[in-house]
């Protein structure tokens, strides 16, 4: 099994929500399951996400789509995310 572990930090989670829901279709062309969004007790606006990951070459892909950046943007991250690819 492969997944994507990645964390950010956010402006305003009710702001960023709607965006990351948004692409979920594209998260599916990439092979990617959502299995977590969660949120860190003391700072809810830093966020940890779990994908499970079909492919992790189209996961990288996707990580690096300027796509994804410009949502990114949009929703209000306000720093570069730590991605992590990983397998069982």
């Amino acid at each position: 099994m492969n997944y994507l572990l990645v964390r950010h930090r956010i402006e305003d989670y009710a702001k960023w929500r709607p965006f990351f829901d948004g692409d979920i279709p594209a998260q599916k062309k990439a092979g990617l399951k959502v299995l977590y969004v969660l949120r860190e007790d003391k700072d809810p606006n830093n966020l940890f996400i779990l994908f499970e990951s079909e492919d992790l070459a189209k996961a990288r892909e996707f990580t690096e789509s300027p796509d994804l950046r410009k949502t990114m943007e949009k929703a209000g991250v306000i720093d570069m995310p730590d991605i992590h690819f990983l397998r069982e």
